[in-house]
């Protein structure tokens, strides 16, 4: 019933910005965690950074360079990338949870490159 929506991907140049957006479309309630996960060619999705009420959490390789956030009122999750570089090339999904089931997103590619 729910539907994630992404948006923001693109190409940029190293040391680039992008910034992805995550709208969440129709009813949504019970949702207590949101994330920003990644996945390249041959390997596992991975968890690029994730949200809940009071915390935040990044994996060591983007901290410092990319900030997850959220708005309430618009069902939107966020994430702000600054200093692009090309191993951050991949397909980015948004993932929200509730108790009892996993939402995501369709994908958005985001390539670095010069």
């Amino acid at each position: 019933q729910v539907q994630l929506v992404e948006s923001g991907g693109g190409l940029v140049q190293p040391g680039g910005s992008l910034r992805l957006s995550c709208a969440a479309s129709g009813s949504i309630f019970s949702i207590n965690y949101m994330g920003w996960y990644r996945q390249t060619p041959g390997k596992e999705r991975e968890l690029v950074a994730d949200i809940t009420s009071g915390t935040t959490t990044y994996v060591e390789s983007v901290k410092g360079r990319f900030t997850i956030s959220r708005d309430n009122a618009k069902n939107t999750l966020y994430l702000q990338m600054n200093s692009l570089k090309p191993e951050d090339t991949a397909v980015y999904y948004c993932l929200f949870s509730s108790r009892y089931r996993n939402y995501w997103g369709q994908g958005t590619q985001v390539t670095v490159s010069s």
